[in-house]
């Protein structure tokens, strides 16, 4: 893991995660440790409304913390009831946390390669409905990041289980003094339940 990202990890790891949420992340844990058990592949699929900001924080801290505890076969991906763009204030707060990020294309919904280690594969991050053809269409977790794209989606095609995990929207604070804090300060709340999930795996 680069260094700087692990710096981030280590500020986190102390992070107490409330009983409240201990319980809402139960599933997902449950349902990671059922996949190693029977030593299947591991698919997340976070989903918010516009897949532009907590579904794609959401789907990078998972692979990360997969990678930093050593959990096997784990794919994160990221998707919403309807595509627009990964909101660029995303990039930047993940590039000072850490992560190597390139931007891979310029139009209206451009591409990300976003590494947190050297030899690790880039997640190519952009915006997509939950059932584009890039992410798995059987076999994975609907992991629903938002209330409202929960209440909009009353069926998830191919989803084994789904999983309600919420987290408060940033965009809140977009145009704001508040917006460099709160961006950082809605990343690190998921970095550190991710690492909470991911520590509770048993391999």
């Amino acid at each position: 893991m680069f260094s700087n990202l692990e710096a981030t990890v280590n500020s986190i790891a102390k992070i107490a995660v409330s009983q409240e949420r201990q319980a809402v992340l139960q599933p997902l844990i449950d349902y990671i440790q059922l996949k190693v058990n029977d030593e299947e592949p591991i698919r997340l699929n976070f989903i918010c409304t516009h897949n532009s900001r907590r579904s794609h924080l959401s789907q990078i801290w998972a692979q990360v913390m997969a990678f930093h505890f050593g959990i096997p076969n784990v794919h994160c991906y990221s998707g919403g009831t309807e595509a627009t763009a990964m909101f660029p204030k995303v990039a930047e707060t993940l590039r000072n946390q850490g992560f190597e990020i390139q931007k891979l294309s310029e139009e209206s919904n451009p591409a990300y390669a976003v590494k947190f280690a050297e030899n690790a594969v880039a997640l190519i991050c952009f915006s997509k409905k939950f059932d584009d053809v890039f992410n798995p269409t059987a076999g994975f977790a609907a992991i629903m990041t938002c209330s409202s794209a929960d209440e909009a989606c009353p069926f998830i095609a191919g989803a084994e289980k789904r999983i309600p995990v919420r987290y408060e929207d940033p965009k809140v604070f977009d145009g704001t003094e508040l917006i460099n804090a709160k961006y950082a300060e809605r990343s690190l709340e998921i970095a550190t339940e991710m690492y909470y999930v991911f520590s509770k795996v048993k391999s």
